[in-house]
């Protein structure tokens, strides 16, 4: 309300301003009338003065013309010297206006109006606050939130994370009792960063520790901390800090603080920039000569290699709690919570989606869940039936499924036939199966079908068996188009950027090269830090690029030799399950697999 409130001041300000100056400029503006009124009123006798203000090329210009004693009308002139010339004649007591004088007068009265709607401006966001510092003061202290002790989310309500639970609740505990700790010397850790990937529940595990210990709980993303003007950052985090310490016992917040707690020294320009500033006086604030009795900081990222190592040690993080991707029995849990408030029906099975949904995070089964219940109300359901979970896990998954594009019967048959390809492979090979759905119903703007296979384990390994068939799984829709028509599309281009991939990966990354062996080529930084990356000498020799160009080719040679050995003994899999999808559009797990039980 305040914000909008001084907004709104400004924008009145600037309107009053912006009013008196026009009105300013434009004082005793006549209505324009031309030269034959002007000779019948000057025959008339009606004309009793005429001002003459000569542009700035000295031919045109314009002259105020007085009828009586204050009415004025403002005729243009396209010849100066000649109307001057007949006035002479006609009417001696016209007089001319040094107009460049008069326009230096309008000009400083202008600029002297526009400095003093600045200074009152300024005033006005400078007054109106404790210390002086009013609007100003409160731009440099950003978007800090404090939730004091009516935090509602606690432990109860994070599920599937039992692990990380447990350490957090050692923070807890100090801060419900302290004095126990310190009678004996300990001292509680002065932050704790939380990383993983996004959506495992970083952000709710903080607020259920601030919820726990009942304490003030102030949260700021770290991009709130950067802005264009210098100093404003450090300013950001001396102020959350001294309000922090005031309130404390109390936790700190920092969401996604790879914003401003980057490795220093890595980027194109100088070292004295505003990130730099920010992380510096973030560090002294969190480990300085100043105590932090009671406050703790929480932070969380996803990108936890690119932070300084400065912010990392001991005693500024002192711990590393990573939250990782729920197992079956996490993402059970997870499902029974938020599920607990929805009217499921029947047929809903939350134990087969925990174990079929093996890599989504806590917020990819709350988003499942979600859509469903949306599903089920747009159909007008009163339950959430088992058909709308399958059916946002599609949605969710792939995409949504565009029934209406029409699709031409030659371009159905080369997806379907595509798709089988790849379906066929995740039926046979391990560790990439089983086939969860096969469609040849677009889903976005290039792909024409989907194949979706079931994740029914949490294997975390990755061996060399399951990357081998991961290539073979992606040239399957190339090798199928081939085998069919003889011919092939480009529709396999992400297919081919992908199973390159895995394949550089295992060369360069894995050591799985028999050639190159156990040696690691690859660039750790990901072309994060483009300045350092640019300083860097290369650290591969042209020799041993072109060994390893050499290498992936062979890997995906071979791949592509197997898979196609493959699909050809199973021709008629791949005719009748094409054929299947070009009439039916769509195949479960049941329809496929029961074609390989017929042969």
């Amino acid at each position: 309300m305040k914000k909008t409130e001084g907004l709104l001041t400004l924008v009145v300000l600037i309107s009053i301003f912006s009013l008196i100056y026009v009105l300013s400029t434009t004082t005793n503006r006549a209505t324009a009338y031309n030269y034959t009124s002007f000779m019948q009123d000057l025959d008339d006798g009606l004309v009793t003065a005429v001002i003459i203000k000569p542009g700035t090329d000295s031919i045109s210009g314009t002259a105020d013309i007085y009828l009586g004693a204050s009415y004025k009308k403002k005729l243009s002139l396209t010849d100066t010297p000649a109307f001057e010339e007949m006035l002479r004649e006609k009417f001696p007591a016209y007089t001319v206006k040094d107009t460049q004088q008069d326009a230096m007068i309008r000009s400083i009265a202008g600029n002297l109006l526009m400095v003093g709607a600045m200074i009152f401006v300024f005033m006005v966001f400078m007054s109106g606050a404790p210390g002086g510092g009013g609007k100003m003061a409160a731009f440099s202290r950003g978007h800090i939130k404090i939730s004091a002790k009516d935090v509602k989310t606690d432990f109860a309500q994070v599920a599937g994370l039992d692990e990380e639970k447990e350490e957090l609740k050692e923070i807890v505990d100090f801060l419900k009792n302290p004095r126990k700790y310190l009678d004996l010397g300990a001292r509680i850790p002065k932050g704790v960063l939380m990383e993983g990937p996004p959506g495992t529940g970083k952000t709710l595990l903080a607020k259920a520790v601030a919820g726990e210990a009942g304490v003030p709980f102030f949260t700021i993303s770290g991009s709130d901390f950067v802005e264009m003007f210098v100093g404003v950052g450090a300013s950001r985090v001396r102020d959350l800090f001294d309000d922090a310490k005031q309130n404390a016992p109390c936790i700190v917040f920092i969401d996604e603080i790879d914003a401003v707690a980057r490795r220093r020294g890595t980027g194109m320009g100088g070292s004295h920039d505003e990130r730099e500033q920010t992380l510096n006086q973030l560090l002294v604030e969190m480990d300085g000569f100043s105590e932090n009795q009671g406050l703790i900081v929480l932070a969380a990222t996803n990108r936890v290699d690119i932070l300084d190592p400065a912010i990392m040690r001991a005693g500024r993080f002192d711990r590393k709690v990573t939250v990782s991707l729920p197992d079956v029995k996490g993402r059970l849990e997870i499902l029974k919570v938020h599920s607990k408030n929805k009217p499921l029906a029947e047929d809903v099975n939350l134990d087969y989606i925990a174990k079929t949904s093996a890599g989504m995070a806590g917020a990819d089964l709350e988003n499942l869940m979600n859509e469903a219940a949306i599903i089920a109300a747009k159909n007008n359901r009163k339950y959430i039936m088992m058909e709308d979970i399958k059916h946002a896990f599609i949605k969710t998954g792939v995409g949504v499924e565009k029934h209406s594009r029409v699709i031409s019967a030659r371009d159905k048959e080369i997806t379907a036939y595509h798709e089988v390809g790849h379906a066929i492979l995740f039926h046979l090979l391990d560790e990439v199966g089983p086939v969860y759905i096969i469609s040849v119903i677009p889903t976005g703007p290039d792909a024409l079908g989907y194949t979706m296979p079931l994740g029914e384990n949490d294997d975390r390994h990755l061996t060399r068996l399951k990357l081998v068939n991961s290539i073979k799984v992606a040239l399957g829709g190339r090798i199928a188009e081939q085998i069919r028509f003889d011919d092939y599309t480009a529709g396999a281009s992400q297919d081919i950027k992908q199973a390159t991939a895995t394949a550089r990966n295992m060369v360069m990354k894995f050591g799985m090269s028999d050639e190159l062996g156990m040696v690691n080529y690859a660039d750790d930084s990901d072309n994060v830090f483009i300045g350092r990356d640019l300083a860097r000498a290369k650290s591969i020799s042209e020799e041993t690029a072109a060994v390893i160009d050499k290498e992936v080719r062979r890997i995906i040679s071979e791949c592509y030799d197997d898979a196609k050995r493959i699909i050809l003994e199973n021709r008629d899999v791949l005719d009748k399950a094409a054929a299947f999808l070009v009439e039916n559009e769509r195949m479960t797990k049941d329809e496929f697999e029961a074609l390989f039980k017929e042969n």
